[in-house]
């Protein structure tokens, strides 16, 4: 075997790691240590801009593979039957920077990309199956009132539930949040949602909704808020540890998709938007059905490469993919692919983790760290044998619409409101126990900086949520907690 020896980044022997070269022992450091300014310029450029949300997070690559056959629903090659396809999924939470708390109550970040054979297809879900809000407009002064002041730099409670408090449609996500599911025991143990509505077409052309949810095999567990703020102290990095050491130990997690599918025609009369992402579809009008088996494997073995460098975008469809109507689903297919322009550079997708398995040819040229050689011709149309576009593989999913341009709300259907699948949850799907550690939690938070008059919204808020959960939480707050 070779004989293991230093180098500097050029492959070349390193001459030193103790010493710089100097002027005698006790003379001054010489401008020709190349090795040492080496070390010291690249140390200055390690960092890179952290994501703006979900800064904080971990995870591995794996293994999806197809059990059941819904070929009557796409003709996605990777969605199969028998079909399996290598992929990487990354946690993390929304709000905290990169070195916060692992524990800190927040929804998760749960984020999939498969190396498919016709090219990558991500994922970008949450823990959760719903959002805060329903507009892009919104999304961005939604992240910065979960952040940090500007006097004090400091999270705020009071600025949260301001936000929240002056946007209904946050209701049924802070009922989530507030909940067991805002803090997961860890990330084996949380389900991953696609929130989103998705599409879906086949062989024959037909299109469909979907909505695709990733079930935990090792069973919801989450911590109470205790534990969590017992937690963020001791162990800061508690699920990104409990994630690569279950890997290595060879527990290898897993989650078995499902997805809910709505014929394309059911959307145009359903009795809410089915686009809304502050909304569930009830599994009583769309049952989940099975598809595969996600399963992780293998620990990454350079985190900043294959995890903090990883780009997930909801725009990589694959044929017999695409998306829909949602507002904030078509907003994100731009902004996500834009912030990793802004982030890695143009030339992302060339990053080793983020690379298609499959050959690239595109026309792409040049920008920053360009790696993948450009070739001639280097423009369309050409008559040199480029390549060229082929609809039919494409199979991109279209649908109709038309109105007038406006700036407005979805229009309203029959069972449109903000507060109503929130409270269903509070009362039908929640048992007493469950119902005690929501209020708990709600009046903790609330409890911890938050003033007129946004407490009196937040009271306000919880009684449309459930008159009964919202006396409860005023009285918790008004008593001291």
């Amino acid at each position: 075997m070779a004989e293991k020896y230093t180098t500097t980044d050029s492959g070349a022997p390193a001459p030193s790691v103790e010493h710089s070269l100097t002027v005698g022992s006790d003379g001054p450091i010489l401008l020709q240590d190349h090795y040492l300014i080496e070390q010291m310029a690249n140390f200055n450029r390690e960092r890179i801009p952290e994501r703006q949300p979900h800064a904080k997070g971990g995870g591995a690559f794996g293994q999806f593979e197809v059990t059941q056959d819904v070929s009557a629903y796409t003709k996605a090659r990777f969605l199969q039957p028998g079909a399996k396809t290598e992929m990487v999924a990354r946690f993390s939470t929304v709000a905290g920077e990169r070195g916060s708390p692992d524990t800190w109550r927040d929804p998760r970040g749960f984020s999939l990309k498969f190396y498919t054979d016709d090219g990558n297809f991500d994922m970008v879900g949450n823990n959760t199956p719903v959002f805060f809000v329903r507009d892009p407009m919104k999304f961005q002064n939604f992240i910065r009132s979960q952040k940090r002041m500007a006097a004090n730099n400091l999270r705020d409670h009071n600025m949260q539930w301001d936000f929240w408090t002056l946007s209904p449609e946050s209701a049924h996500q802070v009922t989530w949040l507030m909940g067991d599911r805002g803090i997961p025991k860890t990330w084996r143990h949380m389900n991953g949602y696609s929130s989103h509505t998705y599409s879906w077409i086949n062989d024959k052309d037909e299109l469909f909704w979907v909505k695709y949810h990733f079930k935990t095999d090792q069973g919801i567990d989450f911590l109470t808020q205790e534990d969590a703020d017992r937690l963020a102290g001791e162990d800061a990095d508690y699920h990104q540890r409990d994630l690569y050491n279950s890997i290595e130990d060879g527990n290898f997690p897993s989650w078995t998709l499902h997805v809910q599918i709505m014929p394309f025609e059911d959307a145009k009369t359903y009795r809410f938007n089915p686009f809304d992402l502050t909304k569930v579809w009830p599994h009583s009008d769309y049952p989940l059905h099975e598809v595969g088996k996600m399963t992780l494997n293998r620990n990454v073995v350079d985190y900043h490469a294959q995890i903090e460098q990883a780009a997930f975008e909801p725009n990589n469809i694959v044929p017999g993919t695409g998306l829909s109507p949602d507002k904030m689903l078509l907003a994100r297919g731009f902004s996500y692919a834009d912030a990793h322009r802004a982030r890695l550079g143009v030339n992302y997708k060339q990053i080793p983790v983020n690379e298609p398995h499959t050959e690239v040819r595109a026309y792409s040229k040049d920008g920053a760290m360009r790696i993948r050689n450009a070739t001639d011709p280097v423009y369309t149309p050409n008559s040199m044998g480029g390549p060229e576009v082929d609809p039919k593989r494409a199979a991109e999913v279209h649908w109709a619409a038309d109105g007038e341009m406006v700036r407005t709300a979805y229009a309203l259907r029959q069972d449109d409101d903000d507060f109503g699948q929130a409270g269903t949850m509070v009362r039908d799907v929640l048992d007493d126990a469950a119902r005690e550690r929501l209020a708990h939690n709600i009046i903790g938070h609330v409890s911890e900086g938050v003033k007129e008059p946004v407490l009196s919204r937040v009271f306000e808020y919880w009684k449309n949520v459930d008159p009964e959960l919202g006396k409860k939480v005023e009285e918790g707050v008004r008593n001291g907690g």
